[in-house]
């Protein structure tokens, strides 16, 4: 699979993210996690690759795979993140991009798991790049692509929005309408009290005749950042408790 986007983003996003950490220094707060300093967000990429390089391995059926445990010594761990994500890439470029493998979430092949990893590495590159700035909003933090952040919002919408989170005892309803304006791009999750949520994408004029209960407005950009619980642009309009329902992970 060596022709997929998301392999040149996920090392993008990659070596910023190291740049980040490094400068920011291993007790550096993570402001956007606040369970974490940096060396504990560190620990934590290279364990997920880690653990993804043993998922490309299972199948479905197959148990979900131990996270190895990575160094506790700061640039020992910084090393150890760029090895494993070496290795991943390496499995990556390999592999057949839509073998079935073991995922947490619908549809895992190697090609999910890329999108998967270049967007988890995007968002916590955003975590490295705020323990450098004490959490200031305005210190040239990235701003990504159009098309790469739509990704995003269309992929934790569509997968994620329904794994690792029990909506059996959720009793809100609405429906929640995502506008990404500069690439015309909008998602509407419906809400129904214990129901999975449902989630139509669209041209944003086809939802007119909606009447959503919430909006969130901006560009890509913003809205990526708002989906996943980040320090956000994107206008919130409306019920303001049901936009919470969608807050990251």
């Amino acid at each position: 699979m060596t022709d997929d986007p998301n392999r040149s983003s996920l090392r993008q996003q990659a070596t910023a993210l190291r740049e980040a950490a490094a400068k920011a220094g291993a007790r550096a707060a993570v402001p956007t996690c606040p369970e974490w300093d940096v060396l504990g967000l560190v620990r934590h990429l290279g364990r997920v690759y880690a653990m993804v390089g043993h998922a490309l391995t299972l199948t479905p059926e197959d148990s979900r795979p131990r996270p190895d445990s990575p160094p506790r010594d700061f640039d020992a761990a910084l090393n150890w993140m760029e090895e494993r994500l070496a290795e991943l890439d390496r499995q990556l470029a390999e592999d057949s991009p839509d073998r079935v493998v073991w995922s947490f979430f619908p549809g895992g092949s190697p090609r999910s798991w890329t999108r998967r990893m270049a967007h988890e590495t995007a968002v916590h590159r955003l975590d490295a790049e705020y323990a450098l700035s004490n959490g200031a909003p305005d210190t040239g933090a990235a701003v990504f692509d159009p098309e790469f952040a739509a990704d995003g919002v269309d992929e934790f919408l569509t997968v994620l929005l329904g794994v690792g989170h029990d909506w059996s005892g959720e009793r809100m309803t609405g429906r929640l309408l995502f506008h990404a304006v500069d690439v015309e791009r909008a998602w509407l999750v419906t809400f129904e009290a214990g129901r999975l949520p449902t989630v139509r994408r669209s041209h944003p004029t086809d939802f007119r005749e909606e009447s959503p209960q919430a909006t969130v407005t901006g560009a890509a950009d913003a809205v990526y950042r708002r989906v996943w619980g980040r320090p956000s642009t994107a206008a919130l309009s409306g019920d303001h408790e049901l936009a919470g329902l969608v807050s990251g992970r």
